[in-house]
């Protein structure tokens, strides 16, 4: 109870602070990380596709043109000549004049000579109910989008703030075996003048060499950790690897805000992005059911031709037309392809639905393991304190001791081992904790994310 008064005492003060300088980096990532603009893509291509999905309600206007032109084929003969001739002779013998020529016999051939067609198409739908259901299906998309973009930037949220964590922590752990090392050296000189002086032992000095090359074998995997972590936080934020990371971070207002969070409820919401996508996809699927089942309403789309038409490359008052006219599509039989369809999209929706029934059911349970993981890193935490007291407490007896005489050199570097081994730990189990509350917030959807 101690302990929950003055984290709820010192929140007030302490809120915010901790998030400054990763929250400034967190928006870094957002901003230039390299998939997340991949899924902007993906974003604005769902976008575009909806806007040409509402286009279909627009009328369609299009240029068409042909051009033909053939000879021989079948040929149709019309006699005009003889049928005509004899009554021409006939008025030319009656009025005795010669105004009645005679003709020739005619042929009509079936295949076009010069012949061109140019027009302007328009078409309009005006019965189609496949375009309202597919802009439907398109909004849906679009939302499915936004909401995979919304999960990787909380993805990413969590992996730069663990990422920093680990930084820090390995930049620390540098500090700690440094600090080592240079007891183990200060050891070492001590051993060596006690030799020289005849008062200490051969022994004490190569133990004291030993524990400088272990300290600096130590020190060296350290700051290889250190180079490792500062180049997968850049490469996170789309720096170069070598790029300086700001260290300023509030510790303890982070594990004020850790313990907070630990003290909080633990639910799992029904607006998590996860779940909404597969409510989404769940809603899309029963979207393309209600199309395919109204596979059976007639189409009916209206046109309208405007243009010209004649042998000739000709163009006047007698080539120029206009036709207008009602499109009507009604399906009859398709060999139960439509029924087929129906039963595939009916298991598509219940399949949707087991899916998402099994992600509530996987949440909960990463949820619970999230918070009972920050838990159990609170408790070692707690201990890793009481651990380093104590030892701080022990070296400094031992080193007492040692000055006057009481212990030997092997317990001070008993100590100082023990003493080096809790920094580490509570050095572990203070980033643990810190990761722990990231995945925590991670897992319960928390961290306010900006449109």
């Amino acid at each position: 109870m101690r302990t929950l008064l003055t984290i709820l005492l010192g929140l007030s003060l302490g809120e915010g602070m901790a998030q400054e300088t990763l929250d400034r980096y967190v928006q870094e990532g957002l901003a230039s990380n390299l998939v997340m603009k991949q899924r902007d893509v993906s974003l604005q291509k769902a976008r575009y596709a909806l806007k040409a999905a509402k286009s279909l309600y627009l009328p369609t206007v299009a240029f068409q043109a042909g051009y033909q032109t053939a000879d021989g084929g079948r040929n149709i003969p019309l006699p005009i000549g003889d049928l005509l001739n004899p009554v021409y002779r006939t008025l030319n013998q009656l009025t005795g004049t010669g105004s009645f020529p005679e003709i020739e016999n005619e042929t009509i051939n079936f295949l076009p000579k010069n012949y061109y067609d140019a027009h302007i198409r328009t078409t309009l739908p005006l019965i189609n109910t496949d375009i309202g259901m597919n802009k439907r299906i398109h909004e849906q998309q679009l939302l499915l989008s936004e909401l995979d973009l919304a999960i990787y930037k909380r993805e990413l949220i969590k992996e730069i703030k663990v990422a920093y964590f680990n930084y820090l922590s390995a930049l620390r752990a540098t500090d700690i075996y440094q600090a080592a090392l240079e007891s183990a050296r200060e050891g070492q000189r001590t051993n060596e003048k006690l030799v020289e002086n005849g008062k200490g032992l051969p022994a004490y000095v190569l133990r004291s060499n030993s524990e400088v090359a272990e300290s600096t074998a130590k020190l060296t995997d350290a700051e290889l950790k250190v180079r490792n972590a500062r180049a997968y936080f850049n490469s996170l934020l789309n720096r170069s690897e070598e790029a300086a990371i700001d260290t300023v971070f509030d510790h303890d207002a982070a594990l004020l805000e850790a313990a907070t969070a630990l003290h909080s409820d633990n639910p799992i919401r029904d607006e998590r992005e996860e779940l909404r996508s597969l409510a989404t996809a769940i809603d899309m699927r029963s979207t393309k059911l209600k199309m395919d089942q109204r596979f059976a309403v007639p189409k009916l789309n209206a046109f309208l031709d405007l243009g010209s038409q004649s042998e000739g490359f000709h163009f006047n008052g007698q080539t120029r037309y206009y036709m207008a006219g009602l499109q009507l599509e009604f399906p009859i039989f398709s060999g139960n392809r439509n029924t087929y369809k129906i039963q595939q999209s009916r298991l598509d929706l219940q399949d949707a639905q087991l899916k998402l029934e099994d992600a509530r059911r996987q949440l909960r349970l990463t949820n619970s393991v999230a918070y009972h993981n920050l838990q159990s890193a609170w408790k070692n935490y707690e201990s890793s304190k009481t651990q380093l007291e104590a030892a701080r407490a022990y070296r400094r007896l031992i080193d007492k001791g040692y000055q006057a005489g009481t212990n030997s050199y092997i317990e001070t570097v008993d100590a100082r081992n023990q003493y080096t081994s809790a920094s580490m730990a509570l050095l572990i189990s203070t980033y643990q904790v810190l990761s722990a509350s990231a995945t925590l917030e991670r897992e319960q959807a928390s961290y306010p994310l900006t449109p």
